[in-house]
């Protein structure tokens, strides 16, 4: 990261902390505070897809488990949530690592096929789920209610703990920053990744697998590693979200939300440091807009992303990169000898 990216990053992250104290309206707060989700997931996503070139589509599945874990950890076990957050990261690299496992003589749009099967998988897995929770059938034997919620979803497992803390008009503040301190984490550990001999390996695999195995670097260990590495934060930010509205259900395996975050990952732009961030912002801005004309809303995003992969096809980050080597040029050729 350069002087000027540090600066960026600095600025950025001083507006989204002042940004709550200018009192928003709570809607928009609450908005803000699912672009910093979203942001996470596609940031980490970024780290398979675009680093390593891994054509994945786990990333919602394991958004979704994080999700469930903690839902489930928090009702049955009756954990604090911020003890369930890790165990379900933690839960996600497993079942990561066996998706990695089942992907590795697949390439392209097998891997794809393979991931989105998984997904699909869990979602049949949790919508027909006819086993019965055990708390409820202490409480009341004649009613049986499906362990993981089945189709009507899963409530009642707690949550950040912010409104004993904050109060009852200020907890959502709580949950901003518990949301925006994730993202901070995402994108540190995405830049050191980035950075890292490791990152060079995956850049290597992606862009001449054969070169790159000539010269030692294991396809099959990298895939692995980098399959469990992005799983951690994208569970917790699973957690997370579970946290914030209390509820979970089927709708986070759906195919809309799917398609939303990967046009996030295409029109931010793929494999750079700032596309997860510029992508989630844009994107979000767009749906807010086009939610005033509901009859046109997947329409209008869908030309948005149009847009972008035709003039823009290295995304918006790569578009400001052009045009700074562009102003640089110029001024190199034009500025007083």
């Amino acid at each position: 990261m350069k002087y000027r990216d540090f600066i960026i990053f600095g600025v950025l992250i001083a507006i989204a902390i002042a940004y709550p104290w200018l009192n928003p309206p709570r809607y928009l707060l609450a908005t803000a505070l699912i672009l910093y989700c979203y942001a996470t997931v596609v940031s980490q996503w970024n780290l398979v897809f675009g680093l390593a070139g891994i054509f994945s589509l786990a990333q919602v599945a394991i958004f979704a488990f994080g999700a469930y874990s903690t839902a489930l950890l928090g009702r049955y076990l009756e954990w604090s949530l911020w003890y369930a957050f890790p165990v379900a990261g933690i839960g996600g690299i497993l079942l990561s690592v066996l998706i990695g496992l089942a992907c590795l003589r697949l390439r392209g749009i097998y891997v794809a096929l393979l991931t989105l099967a998984v997904s699909q998988m869990l979602f049949v897995l949790i919508q027909t789920d006819s086993v019965c929770s055990p708390l409820n059938q202490i409480k009341d034997p004649r009613n049986c209610v499906a362990f993981t919620g089945g189709s009507q979803g899963l409530g009642e497992f707690g949550s950040f703990g912010w409104r004993a803390v904050l109060g009852g008009r200020n907890w959502m503040i709580g949950d901003y920053y518990s949301m925006l301190t994730l993202l901070v984490i995402g994108l540190i550990v995405t830049y050191l990744i980035t950075k890292s001999r490791m990152g060079l390996a995956f850049r290597a695999l992606r862009d001449n697998e054969e070169l790159a195995r000539s010269r030692g670097i294991s396809q099959y260990k990298y895939q692995l590693l980098v399959f469990a590495l992005s799983a951690f934060l994208t569970s917790v930010a699973g957690g997370f979200y579970a946290a914030h509205f209390g509820s979970v259900g089927t709708n986070l395996f759906a195919f809309p939300l799917l398609l939303f975050l990967i046009s996030m990952l295409v029109v931010g732009g793929i494999g750079r440091l700032w596309g997860p961030l510029l992508g989630a912002a844009l994107l979000m801005a767009a749906d807010e807009v086009f939610k005033e004309f509901s009859d046109w809303r997947n329409i209008g995003l869908g030309v948005v992303v149009l847009l972008f992969m035709i003039l823009l096809p290295q995304g918006f980050a790569g578009g400001i990169e052009k045009v700074h080597k562009l102003v640089c040029k110029l001024y190199r050729n034009w500025r007083p000898a």
